[in-house]
């Protein structure tokens, strides 16, 4: 497999999903380059907002219940040196963060969350996690485009995920009659809605492959079948 772009790498190093070699590689790149170090800003900045959606105090009886589960967890044989087994070998990746993230939450939900506020969690963690997936492909590749009237949109679309991180910051405030729709167009120009928005978005579209752009437009209160042109963002994915 050929070496990837290192303007490729923002959303595997915002996941530290990089190896060592190429985090490096990366961050020599970095203390260069201004449109990547943006990048991996604006992509830390929807972290963060990713993961204050699932924040929640844990109940007073966490600890005491995590303490009193240890001595019936059997505790793994010790590694021997020079072994091949793949759990040895194998990075902790950000799909184990949030199934940690999750496994807390059961734990939690046992001191007294409501079932369904357990639920909403747990649907934002398996949202978060469809993110991190697009994020960490090796030919994810991150494209922007300004707004109209305000503001700016970011995909970070991967053929081999067939999806697209699409993230919208510093929306100009619509009308309450109008609404943000977001569309995939194909290379024969047919738009396809895959949404819509309020606002400031972060979210996951599926079917980018083969897509030709990605487009933002303003249309009436529940969205159109077909865009109103011209279009506030229009991104070439081609």
């Amino acid at each position: 497999m050929s070496e990837p772009d290192v303007h490729t790498l923002t959303g595997p190093y915002v996941l530290d999903a990089l190896p060592d070699d190429e985090r490096a590689r990366f961050e020599e790149h970095l203390a260069e380059c201004a449109y990547c170090t943006t990048e991996v800003f604006e992509l830390r900045e929807a972290a963060v907002k990713l993961a204050t959606q699932v924040a929640t105090p844990p109940p007073p009886t966490l600890k005491a219940s995590v303490m009193s589960a240890i001595d019936e967890i059997r505790q793994l044989p010790p590694l021997v040196p020079g072994a091949t087994d793949e759990l040895a070998r194998r990075r902790v990746s950000r799909r184990s963060v949030l199934a940690l993230a999750a496994a807390a939450l059961a734990v939690a939900a046992t001191g007294g969350i409501a079932i369904d506020q357990y639920r909403d969690k747990q649907e934002v963690i398996q949202a978060n996690d469809r993110v991190a997936e697009v994020l960490a492909e090796p030919d994810a590749r991150t494209l922007h485009s300004p707004v109209t009237g305000g503001g700016q949109a970011t995909i970070v679309a991967s053929e081999q995920a067939n999806a697209a991180v699409v993230v919208l910051r510093d929306l100009p405030q619509l009308p309450a009659d109008r609404t943000w729709q977001l569309w995939l167009i194909d290379p024969n120009r047919t738009a396809h809605s895959v949404g819509l928005a309020s606002g400031d978005l972060t979210t996951v579209v599926d079917g980018a492959s083969g897509k030709a752009a990605f487009g933002l437009t303003v249309e009436p209160d529940g969205g159109s079948p077909a865009p109103t042109l011209p279009a506030a963002a229009l991104i070439p994915m081609a």
